[in-house]
């Protein structure tokens, strides 16, 4: 045997691949595997920082034995969506659906739109639904399949009529669907960003904390607008808690002209040349005090480590002219009360806004308690096209559910053959036809005594 007897010819490789990537099995793997993946990236926190992850997935013990910080850095499952293997994964999902509708769905349209005249009595044979009868005509039959909604057509003693051809189109729109959803998806992951801002009442900023950005995302990233935070302000409960946390923002152009302005909260964002402003956190940025007769002075707050057990904001406040002596100040929210400490770390007394307090032989006033907005900003250019994906994916499916019907009938000699085949309801199609069949009958035996009737006058 020849070397040339082992040798693949291109072609044919190419077949065999091109039936691999279309299998409907692998297509349903990868589904769920992209699936399965995507709840990962959906139950593990996304785009966090190093310490968040070694905080939350320690090594000992492990989250269910294997999950440690480690293991989701290495895998990238701190960015799941734009990793090489979850791109990977939606390409082959999109190969393999394109290969299905090519080599499965459009050949099953193209089978479907081509037809031809049954002439022979055995070719009904092979229809799911068929019969014999001794009394029928192709002219009485037109009209009951016509009123049915049926495409006829006709030739001498030959009839084929169709309806649901839609049907067949369905499966095609759901895979083109499926195809835009992925592509919106991929382009999304490419061109969109993610950012993160913390900005105190009055403060103007642009993006700038990226956090995660495609590779092709800088065109998108607005550098000729910025934001300004107006106010920043919470509403709470009567017990204390928050009730809702709010964010007046201004779109500000490159001359100072406000461009958009709205109030923002949780789940009503602000929307502008396709970046979204999601309200998302707060925090305390500085507070407004006097000292005697002094202008207004803002020092800045920090947050102060409690162990989980509460936020809680402190500044140092001098009262004297070389610092050597002062007292702390220490605010748990932005109900306007505050707490001061002496040197030695002891509570001496609260005051609220507006209140005056001697400390340290000096007059200490609170003037106001500035509150600073977490912002969470994207960038999604894909959105729009997933969108659109999923409006073909709907049309789609309703589409799929129309019955692909079709009708033979053949005048030969004395007899009359009907047959028909559906590709869903057969139930529903089979009692169709019944009646069908029950008014050619019916219409046929009219016609043969109304003829007699005719010639005798």
């Amino acid at each position: 045997m020849s070397a040339s007897n082992f040798l693949v010819k291109p072609g044919s490789l190419f077949r065999r691949l091109v039936g691999i990537v279309a299998n409907l099995k692998l297509a349903i793997i990868l589904l769920l595997v992209i699936a399965i993946v995507s709840i990962a990236g959906t139950v593990i926190e996304q785009a966090e920082t190093l310490s968040f992850y070694q905080q939350n997935y320690p090594e000992t013990p492990a989250l269910y034995g294997f999950l440690t910080w480690k293991v989701i850095l290495s895998w990238g499952l701190n960015h799941v969506y734009s990793t090489w293997w979850y791109l990977s994964l939606l390409i082959l999902f999109g190969t393999s659906l394109t290969a299905c509708t090519f080599t499965r769905q459009l050949p099953a349209l193209k089978a479907a739109r081509k037809w031809k005249y049954y002439q022979k009595p055995k070719q009904f044979e092979k229809l799911a639904l068929s019969t014999e009868l001794n009394q029928g005509s192709i002219k009485s039959l037109v009209p009951l399949l016509e009123q049915q909604n049926y495409q006829v057509w006709q030739q001498d003693n030959a009839l084929y009529a169709r309806k649901g051809i839609i049907g067949r189109i369905g499966p095609i729109v759901v895979h083109i669907g499926m195809l835009t959803v992925l592509l919106g998806g991929m382009w999304g992951i490419f061109t969109g960003f993610f950012a993160q801002e913390m900005i105190a009442s009055g403060n103007t900023f642009q993006v700038k904390n990226i956090i995660e950005s495609g590779p092709l995302s800088a065109s998108h990233i607005p550098t000729d607008w910025a934001v300004r935070v107006n106010r920043f302000w919470i509403d709470y409960t009567e017990s204390g808690d928050i009730d809702q946390f709010y964010s007046d923002l201004s779109v500000i152009g490159d001359r100072g002209e406000e461009l958009k302005r709205e109030t923002i909260h949780v789940n009503k964002p602000l929307r502008y040349d396709g970046v979204t402003l999601y309200q998302t956190n707060w925090g305390i940025a500085a507070v407004q005090v006097k000292l005697n007769n002094s202008p207004i002075f803002q020092l800045p707050v920090a947050k102060l480590d409690t162990l989980n057990t509460g936020n809680i904001w402190g500044t140092w406040i001098p009262t004297k002219p070389d610092m050597s002596a002062g007292v702390s100040l220490l605010i748990k929210d932005l109900q306007g009360t505050a707490l001061i400490y002496n040197q030695q770390g002891e509570l001496t007394s609260a005051m609220r806004i507006g209140q005056s307090l001697e400390v340290n032989g000096i007059n200490l006033k609170l003037i106001d308690i500035i509150g600073s907005t977490g912002l969470q900003i994207k960038a999604d250019p894909g959105v729009p096209i997933v969108y659109s994906g999923f409006a073909l994916l709907m049309i789609g499916v309703v589409m799929s559910y129309f019955s692909h019907s079709q009708i033979w009938a053949l005048e030969n000699d004395n007899s009359f053959y009907f047959g028909a085949k559906t590709n869903r309801a057969q139930v529903s199609f089979e009692r169709e036809m019944l009646s069908v069949i029950d008014n050619l009958t019916q219409r046929t035996k009219t016609n043969i005594i109304s003829e007699p009737s005719k010639s005798m006058v």
